[in-house]
């Protein structure tokens, strides 16, 4: 329509047309608002002063394609003004999520369907679907994980598989599909992947086991059975690889439970109750440089922060809209440098915190 205009007027008309939009462009208050796309700005939280000099402060939030690519040439306002802004891609509802070696910033959106990929160095966005397709559809994309050469790995929750992506966001495999379209897993939901074994782990949450694959996706191993013992399971969800451990939210035993890489069973963080330092809907967990174990808490909208023996240090958080304040939060990872980055998934949107530890030579015994 915009070619048609341009090609249909001559001379001063063009002029004219050019110098119009570039008035409205410049005069009209709905479009400068959205042009600067800058967010009422919302006070950040006092940073968390912590026990030895650490501390633990608020960065930012985000929540679309927009942000990543800020700045808009003056010809692409221009014809913003004149065909409207195109669309970009929002957080629906998103759940888990993940950084990569580039520090390329990962989350799925079973709400979109599909998987955001944020690339803020390079100022590049990637939306990940497979919803139209008729051969391995991805319905409904829960958790996610990287592999040492940035391959996405996505657990779908509805379709019972895990989809394998390339680091470009290109479609690579379906592990789990059977004949007939079904998926060998009843509900897979955590995620983690070993480049250096070649492993994945992967949880079922209605078979109340975890799964030990060949990057090939043949089962090596199943961990785990029903029940409330040591290395046993009720609704096991979100995993985390740390060194030697395989972390596991243990849901509705209301608790974290931590294995060695065979599954034998170490120790257990948490128990059901409403006093701080209990869990009531662990969601995400992650471990930050010092070994310490952050859990979401998606009734409560905490984030809280315990030792390996189980001690609560601190939380953060509190049920809100404001900065550093969560509604119904799910997915957490912490990257290398310390950063937190926390699923804020009813606010539509990922907060991400730094934490400021001790350099490694003043831990000494400081803990």
């Amino acid at each position: 329509m915009v070619q048609f205009l341009l090609n249909g007027v001559q001379g001063r008309s063009v002029r004219r047309l050019v110098a119009g939009c570039a008035l409205l462009l410049l005069l009209t208050p709905s479009w400068a608002a959205r042009s600067s796309q800058q967010k009422a700005a919302e006070p950040a939280p006092p940073d968390l002063m912590l026990q030895g000099g650490r501390k633990l402060a608020w960065e930012r939030s985000f929540n679309w394609e927009r942000e990543v690519k800020p700045k808009r040439g003056f010809w692409n306002r221009l014809l913003d003004v004149v065909a409207g802004e195109p669309e970009f891609h929002v957080l629906i509802r998103p759940y888990s999520i993940v950084t990569d070696s580039r520090g390329r910033v990962i989350v799925t959106d079973p709400g979109a369907p599909g998987v955001h990929l944020f690339d803020f160095a390079q100022q590049k966005y990637k939306f990940i679907s497979r919803a139209e397709k008729e051969n391995d559809p991805m319905l409904a994309p829960q958790c996610v994980a990287v592999d040492a050469q940035d391959n996405i790995y996505v657990t779908d929750s509805d379709s019972g598989k895990i989809f394998v992506f390339d680091a470009n966001g290109k479609y690579q495999r379906a592990i789990g599909s059977l004949k007939g379209g079904e998926g060998y897993f009843k509900r897979p939901t955590g995620i983690a992947v070993d480049s250096s074994t070649q492993r994945i782990y992967v949880t079922d949450t209605l078979r109340n086991q975890i799964f030990m694959l060949d990057l090939q996706g043949s089962v090596l191993q199943k961990i785990g059975k029903t029940g409330t013992g040591n290395g046993e399971f009720n609704y096991p969800t979100e995993l985390r690889l740390d060194g030697q451990d395989l972390i596991v939210v243990d849901a509705m035993n209301f608790r974290v439970q931590v294995l060695d890489r065979s599954g034998t069973f170490k120790y257990a963080i948490g128990k059901i109750g409403d006093s701080t330092g209990d869990m009531f809907r662990p969601k995400g967990v992650a471990v930050d440089s010092e070994g310490d174990l952050y859990v979401v808490d998606g009734l409560w909208g905490l984030v809280q922060v315990f030792n390996r023996q189980g001690q609560l240090l601190y939380y953060f958080g509190g049920h809100g809209t404001g900065a550093g304040q969560f509604q119904l939060p799910a997915g957490l990872f912490i990257d290398r440098n310390d950063r937190i980055f926390v699923v804020d998934s009813y606010n539509h949107r990922i907060q991400v915190f730094h934490y400021f530890g001790l350099p490694k030579q003043a831990r000494g015994g400081m803990q």
